[in-house]
């Protein structure tokens, strides 16, 4: 018995030393498997570094890591993605697609289909199943656009992307999906990956994702970590058990019409009354419009990291040269009940559990939205702890999914693997 045990003992010393020197002095290998988070409103792609152990979230388009969720077709019939789709969309929004996601793999009734046509410029409609597809008009024919297919076009965007930046071809990957994604909204996510020649190896909630990108599966002991997930447009908000590897939801709650998009919103409303007043005259002209709303954009960006900027604009139109100085006092008091509607949906999942939020170990932030000093500030008053803002929480998602493709992927240095125990917690919707 003795013999067995040394023996045994020097098959596992031989082994580690093995990994050890193979770390030490052989040139790490590339990752076999990318991880893909197909949001809402942005999307991108990561890989997990092996003997390092980071995460590289991958540059897809004109240096640019995330792109939009939207695709186009010309009317020569040419697919645009991602930024290209953007900025053709003004005059070609009929066939612009963007938020599939909202629509992948749900039932519609006749009356949520005209609902959500209100929404939208582009046609959308309904199978005898109820699924909804959206109509566009290709070289004068008209074309039916499945959600799972304009994830397929973004997905295959991504693996492109992802191919030529490891100078290998990509096969697998693991995907996030939202929390509440039920098994047929999940199907339909892996199907999109599977359209664009991927092989799904796993799919995982974005709020494990982003407990997995900020490391909370190495703490000791159980922890309740609240996950606040504000991008473009959608706010979801996730109360997680974390204990090692192991991720129960708890609760879950949000807002599907609440984000940055409507925050742009109010500052573009308000500069659009402004030129009203100083010019006498409304801004009509679309591409005035398009190049308004894009400095709204950057203003909102520039506005996290300082206090007062500029806009300069021609306004072809009016023949005028716009500018006007924008604090972030004022972007704040443009949103300020938006921002304050961020906290219901944490009030509803700590009421959900009977918890209070002394309660709470760990507040993760997750969106692009989520950057904005404001909102920041709100919840750090709300739940009386500092926010974890260690790594970018646009990336934390893909981060996250990244982290758990190395880890399929046998990749050095080994951690530990998410498991997702079963939960039937319905999300709060506001």
């Amino acid at each position: 018995m003795g013999s067995a045990f040394i023996i045994l003992g020097s098959s596992i010393l031989a082994v580690l030393l093995a990994g050890f020197f193979a770390q030490k002095y052989l040139p790490p290998p590339k990752p076999k498997i990318v991880g893909i988070d197909l949001g809402t409103t942005f999307s991108c792609v990561g890989v997990y570094q092996a003997v390092t152990g980071t995460v590289d979230i991958l540059d897809v388009q004109d240096k640019h890591k995330c792109i939009p969720s939207v695709i186009a077709f010309s009317e020569s019939g040419q697919t645009l993605v991602g930024y290209d789709a953007v900025a053709q969309e003004e005059h070609n929004p009929q066939n612009t697609l963007y938020d599939a996601k909202r629509f992948i793999g749900k039932v519609f009734t006749p009356q949520e289909i005209a609902q959500a046509q209100e929404r939208y410029s582009f046609k959308i409609a309904a199978d005898q199943d109820g699924m909804a597809y959206f109509i566009v008009l290709v070289n004068g024919t008209e074309r039916h656009v499945y959600p799972e297919e304009v994830g397929s076009i973004i997905i295959g965007t991504l693996r492109e992307a992802a191919a030529n930046n490891l100078s290998a071809p990509v096969l697998k990957v693991v995907l996030s999906v939202p929390a509440e994604f039920d098994a047929k909204q999940r199907n339909h996510t892996k199907k999109a990956a599977v359209l664009a020649g991927l092989e799904v190896l796993r799919i995982i909630n974005e709020p494990t994702a982003a407990a997995l990108a900020y490391g909370l599966h190495n703490r000791l002991g159980l922890q309740n970590v609240i996950v606040v997930d504000l991008g473009g447009g959608t706010l979801d908000v996730s109360l997680l058990n974390v204990q090692g590897g192991m991720f129960l939801t708890q609760a879950m709650s949000g807002n599907n019409r609440l984000g940055g998009q409507d925050f742009n919103q109010r500052l573009l409303q308000y500069l659009k009354k402004v030129i009203v007043q100083r010019y006498g005259a409304p801004l009509t002209d679309k591409e005035d419009l398009q190049g308004l709303l894009l400095h709204v954009e950057d203003i909102k960006i520039n506005l996290t990291n300082t206090r007062e900027c500029e806009i300069k604009l021609w306004l072809h139109s009016l023949s005028k040269t716009f500018s006007e100085k924008i604090t972030r006092e004022l972007f704040e008091d443009l949103n300020a009940d938006l921002f304050k509607k961020v906290l219901e949906p944490i009030q509803k999942v700590l009421e959900a559990v009977e918890m209070t939020r002394e309660d709470i170990d760990e507040v993760v932030l997750v969106g692009g939205s989520t950057r904005i000093p404001k909102v920041r500030e709100l919840i750090k008053e709300y739940l009386a702890k500092e926010p974890n803002t260690s790594i970018d929480p646009e990336l934390a998602v893909a981060s996250g999914v990244s982290i758990q493709a190395g880890i399929i992927g046998g990749m050095w240095p080994l951690t530990v693997s998410a498991v997702e125990l079963p939960t039937r917690v319905k999300k709060i919707q506001l």
